[in-house]
């Protein structure tokens, strides 16, 4: 019977080990999917301004305000 607990227990023992491997995987996972989503946000926030300057540069180019002409 001891023979039986024991296998039973090693058994349980590497399906715990399995598991914690597999939630540390998905947490890596999902690491890595917020830092992509998070350099998205920056490089599409990097784009607005650029687009809202080039605006603001096109506004004072129509107006005579552009100090460079």
């Amino acid at each position: 019977m001891a023979d039986n607990s024991q296998k039973m227990s090693y058994q349980a023992g590497e399906v715990k080990g399995q598991a914690q491997e597999k939630a540390g995987n998905l947490m890596d996972r999902a690491g890595n999917a917020a830092q992509s989503a998070k350099e998205s946000m920056q490089e599409a926030g990097q784009q607005v301004g650029a687009k809202a300057q080039g605006a603001v540069e096109g506004v004072k180019n129509a107006t005579g305000m552009n100090k460079n002409q």
